[in-house]
Formats: C-alpha cells, structure tokens, sequence
C-alpha cells in the first residue's frame, strides 16, 4: 500500500467537505465547532508525550495535523486563506524569529559555523521580536495577546512572564515564598470568616502564587501538576490493589487506617522502584 502524504490528507479533507458526496458530520463543522476538538486533541497528545508512548504519539499527531487541515479547508471554503497561507505565515514568521539561524531571512541563509550566539541573548531577540509583532497588530499591552483559553495554570505563567519583561517581579524565589506564606494566611482569615467569595479568591492567589514560585524555581507547573497527579493516582490505585488481596475496600474504612494504607503503598511502590522513597 503507498504511503500517503501531505497532499493526500488535503485531497482527503476536500473530499469529506464536498457539499454534494461528503460527509454530513463534517459538513455541518465550523470554526468555533472544531474547537473542542482541537482542544481534546492537544490533551490526548500532551498525555501520549508524558507516557513517552511513541506510536501514540505518531497517531496523535496526525489527529492534530488533521485539525489544522480542517480549519484551512473552512477558511479555503469561505474565501479567507487555504492551507499553503498557513504553511507560508509560519515559516515567514520563524524566519524572522531566528535570526540567529537564518542571518538573510530566507531559507537559503546560513549562519557562519562557529558563530553560536548566546542562549539568553537569542531569547532577548526572540521576544523582542514578539514584541515587534504585537506592536504592529496594534498591541500596545504587555499582556493583550495573552490567551484566554490558555489553561488556568499556563496562562498565569505567561501573564507573569510578560510582567517580568516589563520589570514587575520578585528578585529571588525566596520571596515568593514569603509571599505564599502570607497568602496562606489570608485564607485562613478568610475561611474563619465564612466568606465565600474571599475564600475562592484567596484561594486563587495561592495559585496564582504557586505558579510564580515554580517560574522562579525553573519548574513548569502544568507538567509538575500532571506528574503529581499520577502519583496520586498510582498510589491510590496501589492501595486498592493492597485492600483487593485482603478480600476488603477502602469504603468506610477510619482515616488512620486509610492513612497506614497509604504509607504502605508508597513503600511497595518505592521497593518496586515505580517512585522516588
């Protein structure tokens, strides 16, 4: 069977959009539709990436290729752009970023080997010329493109980033700190005084807070989350697989019980080396 490529998916996306022969799922999609979609996709590769599960991997990439695909075809339908317009927007818009890799702003530039500029220096240029971007689309704000449909967690990172470019950051990590100490205790006051809404915002800016130390720490937050989750989930899992062999559950049973349970499963997951002791 040949392999198929690029030009196949297009041929394929047309096909499915034809009014007359298509298919009437993806007949009746549009922009805002497909969104969901794109947004399910991200997090199926985002989770087949943090198994290192490759052949997932490969599948999920296609399934987020094919989102690309299906948004071009719709903006082609409507007159808009097609899907050469986007292949041609991004590498215009790299080629510009990297100066450092594409010296005269076309494919065809080389830099000079031996002339490595430096790490920090090429993220300075990189966001500089973000900035530039967003100047010229009359984007005067540090923080107007800012996603609002970033998850909560990577759009306080960035919000903070931006800020720090603009100098509107804590010195060290050490301050931060202090800073989630305070907020702690602030929703404490807040707890004690039974406001709902000063409770949930003081809640947001332990958060909010917790993100900043982890920027400052070198830590991204969303993977560290993901990565304390699982080992939540593989412990809890370990104690059921413990209170299965026992002929018992963990329904009902008193907290200090379910607390030596715990323990226990940390262990068995530390000898077997599934985790850190």
């Amino acid at each position: 069977m040949p392999r198929h490529d690029i030009a196949d998916l297009r041929e394929l996306m047309r096909r499915l959009r034809d009014p007359d022969t298509g298919c009437p799922w993806d007949l009746a999609q549009d922009w805002k539709s497909l969104v969901r979609h794109t947004l399910e996709e991200s997090y199926e590769l985002a989770d087949a990436v943090e198994r290192d599960a490759a052949t997932e991997v490969r599948d999920e990439l296609g399934d987020y290729l094919f989102q690309a695909v299906f948004y071009a075809q719709i903006a082609s339908e409507r007159g808009l752009f097609d899907f050469d317009d986007v292949a041609d927007a991004i590498v215009r818009k790299l080629l510009r970023r990297h100066p450092h890799v594409f010296p005269g702003g076309e494919l065809s530039s080389v830099r000079a080997p031996g002339q490595v500029p430096d790490t920090a220096d090429i993220r300075e240029r990189w966001e500089g010329i973000k900035q530039e971007d967003r100047h010229a689309r009359a984007q005067r704000g540090a923080l107007d493109d800012v996603p609002l449909a970033l998850p909560a967690l990577a759009r306080a990172e960035k919000l903070q980033r931006r800020a720090a470019r603009e100098g509107f950051d804590w010195q060290h990590w050490e301050g931060v700190l202090d800073k989630l100490a305070e907020e702690t205790a602030e929703l404490v006051e807040a707890v004690k005084s039974g406001d709902v809404r000063a409770r949930e915002d003081e809640m947001g800016d332990i958060l909010f807070t917790c993100v900043n130390l982890a920027r400052h720490l070198g830590v991204d937050a969303e993977g560290a989350l993901r990565g304390a989750s699982a080992k939540f989930e593989r412990r809890f899992r370990e104690m059921e697989v413990v209170v299965a062999a026992r002929g018992e559950s963990l329904a009902g049973r008193e907290p200090e019980v379910l607390d030596a349970l715990w323990r226990e499963a940390k262990a068995r997951l530390a000898r077997d080396g599934s985790e850190l002791v």
